[in-house]
């Protein structure tokens, strides 16, 4: 996707000339800051989505390569129980759904940690780790024993993984399809690494729960395009893939698990559950371009209800720390001028972010422990989307009387 005055789809390439929403310029959302580049610049970049009037295809322009956002990778899956849980549910489902066994091969492209992975290999069926980042990939071998290639997946990479290791039965996908520039490339790759026969699985934040629910937060640098099951079963389609299933779940604010196949494996039909999602985007008007400009209006509400809780508590001299250091924390904070004048610092379990700054707004990270040390009146959750597991792992704020703070879909105190 070209930069420039009229950036183009990365899809099907016509030009991009409507917004979907402008959240201003913004640094890269998992950039921590140590403290030795306290006062160095941070490069900031536009974090402009823009809807294509032709495929529908919300996407940013890239602005950063991949392998610069990767190289130095701070998010860990394994630091979630409750996507643990996911994950290994996940597993259970597939070996019975494809009865995968010891001859079966499963690769997962962005494996992270191995923190899916593992799962597999506790039942004996053969592992494929696919990651670019160094650190998460490095876990994954040395402490889980997962045999993971540590490249961007696409085209070329797909031909050599082909003749290295055979095509797997099953290729997973978690939250990697928005974070690929070359959608198309990417596609392509999966295709080529394929078995005949086997199964593609993907998860990815639907478009619809960003549009109803107003998670405008979810948008960040590293995510290159925002789906609708229409327009990714209309790519999938145009590389020869056919997406013959697909699942609501509510991971992630609200997710989609696709299934695919080779568009000449006659063996799965294609069942209902792929028409009747695609019938009800096109009647909630994913085809037209009114659904998807509305939603600058409903940002900036929110960006105003934000605000005002944070001025009406502080005048009241309340105390407020974050909890949680995500990348779509980063993306709230910079678009709402949030810094240490309102949010004193937040902590995060991920104890490779302790003692760094958040990207832009420069609030210090500190350990869990620091919130029962200092007693805040408030707790402004970040990650709203584990918003349950943190409430109940931090319920004892309540004992000095403190609030948990939900900014998303509506800003809720409770």
């Amino acid at each position: 996707m070209g930069s420039g005055p009229n950036p183009k789809c990365r899809f099907c390439n016509a030009p991009l000339t409507h917004t979907f929403v402008d959240l201003g310029m913004q640094p890269l959302c998992e950039d921590f800051v140590k403290p030795e580049r306290l006062n160095q610049m941070e490069p900031h970049y536009p974090l402009h989505a823009y809807v294509c009037d032709k495929c529908f295809l919300v996407q940013l322009e890239e602005f950063v390569s991949p392998s610069r956002i990767y190289s130095d990778y701070l998010y860990f899956s394994s630091y979630s129980d409750s996507w643990l849980a996911h994950a290994k549910e996940y597993t259970r489902l597939m070996i019975e759904k494809f009865n995968l066994n010891n001859k079966s091969l499963v690769a997962e492209i962005a494996s992270n940690d191995g923190y899916l992975l593992q799962y597999f290999k506790e039942k004996n069926i053969p592992v494929l780790g696919i990651d670019p980042a160094e650190n998460a990939a490095r876990i994954a071998i040395n402490e889980k024993g997962i045999n993971t290639e540590m490249i961007f997946f696409g085209s070329e990479s797909a031909k050599n993984l082909k003749s290295i290791y055979g095509q797997p039965d099953l290729i997973i996908g978690n939250n990697v399809l928005a974070h690929v520039p070359d959608i198309n490339d990417f596609i392509k790759g999966m295709k080529i690494f394929l078995k005949p026969g086997g199964v593609i699985t993907m998860e990815f934040p639907h478009l619809k729960k960003l549009i109803n629910e107003n998670q405008f937060d979810t948008i960040y640098h590293e995510h290159f395009s925002y789906l609708s099951f229409y327009t990714t079963n209309e790519i999938f389609k145009h590389h020869g893939i056919t997406l013959w299933d697909v699942e609501e779940l509510t991971t992630h604010g609200g997710s989609l698990r696709i299934y695919g196949k080779h568009s000449e494996d006659k063996i799965k039909p294609v069942n209902e559950n792929v028409r009747n999602l695609i019938d009800r985007e096109l009647k909630e008007g994913v085809k037209t371009i009114a659904y998807y400009i509305n939603f600058t209006e409903k940002v900036k509400k929110t960006k105003r209800q934000i605000l005002e809780f944070f001025v009406q508590a502080k005048n009241e001299n309340k105390v407020i720390v974050g909890y949680g250091a995500p990348g779509k924390g980063n993306t709230l904070l910079n678009y709402c001028g949030i810094r240490t004048d309102f949010l004193d610092y937040t902590v995060d379990i991920n104890p490779a972010k302790h003692n760094h700054y958040l990207p832009g707004t420069l609030i210090p990270i500190f350990e869990p422990e620091k919130i029962r040390e200092t007693k805040p009146d408030y707790v402004f959750i970040l990650p709203w989307n584990l918003k349950d597991e943190i409430i109940v792992q931090h319920d004892y704020i309540r004992e000095w009387g403190g609030k948990f703070v939900i900014p998303v879909p509506e800003l809720t105190i409770s």
